[in-house]
């Protein structure tokens, strides 16, 4: 099967949710909570509705995995991860941080990503092997390779917070060149160009960064989880950068000297 089919799909699938997200967006909807506590609208459950019937009239014998429509197949060799909506507590806020995240793991690994920010006007993707790209302009990391240098991006830190790391946390943060908190896509997005140089997270999940995952490895960073070990459907915490920064960045975490 080809994999430029993977990614034109995927490509159709994320312009198909920007579509009713933008139109939600200026027309406003009503907010439901989930039972988590979460936020979900009429723009979350009808973009993936969108996005899964279009793969799944591609790849009828692929497995899914939405963020809102549930779970199917998910022992196929092809796994489809959804989020329509990635921040979408910001999209009822009215402030356009939000985007569509595809991604598909075959066997367990992730292969293609494809992050849409429909306010930004953003498309960034990659396949495994060939390199990720904007446009026709190939990504790239930075060269950084010190803390004392490092543009340190960190979100969704309450967990790190309440944690025996949140000390070194505050060491690191008093070293770095600069810290700030883009948060979602975004600071992903500014990573894999080689606008900042490492990324923090300690609450999130799979749907939220398979497709970045991607993206930044294959601009040439790492990502990992804070422990260091690979991205996988339990996944919960995020430590990214460029490739001689990681394990200084670790090291500092685990409270070392880095």
């Amino acid at each position: 099967m080809s994999e430029q089919r993977f990614l034109e799909v995927a490509k159709a699938a994320a312009a198909a949710a920007a579509e009713i997200i933008r139109h939600y967006y200026r027309a406003g909807v009503t907010v439901h909570e989930k039972a988590d506590a979460t936020p979900v609208t009429r723009a979350d459950v009808e973009s993936e509705q969108a996005i899964r019937a279009i793969i799944e009239e591609a790849f009828p014998d692929h497995g899914f995995f939405g963020e809102e429509t549930g779970q199917a197949a998910l022992d196929a060799e092809y796994l489809w991860l959804v989020d329509p909506i990635d921040g979408t507590k910001a999209f009822v806020r009215g402030y356009p941080m939000f985007s569509t995240q595809i991604a598909l793991m075959h066997r367990g690994e992730l292969v293609l990503g494809v992050s849409s920010a429909p306010e930004f006007r953003e498309l960034l993707w990659a396949q495994r092997g060939a390199g990720a790209w904007e446009d026709s302009r190939r990504l790239s990391v930075s060269a950084v390779d010190r803390i004392e240098a490092c543009a340190l991006s960190a979100g969704n830190l309450k967990s790190l917070a309440a944690g025996p790391a949140w000390g070194a946390y505050g060491r690191l943060v008093a070293r770095v060149n600069r810290i700030r908190g883009y948060g979602d896509f975004l600071h992903y997005h500014l990573l894999a160009r080689g606008g900042i140089d490492a990324v923090i997270e300690s609450d999130v999940n799979i749907l939220d960064i398979a497709a970045l995952a991607v993206i930044v490895t294959e601009a040439g960073g790492r990502f990992t989880d804070l422990a260091g070990q690979p991205v996988g459907l339990g996944t919960t915490s995020v430590l990214a950068s460029t490739p001689l920064l990681h394990p200084v960045l670790q090291d500092a975490l685990a409270g070392g000297t880095g």
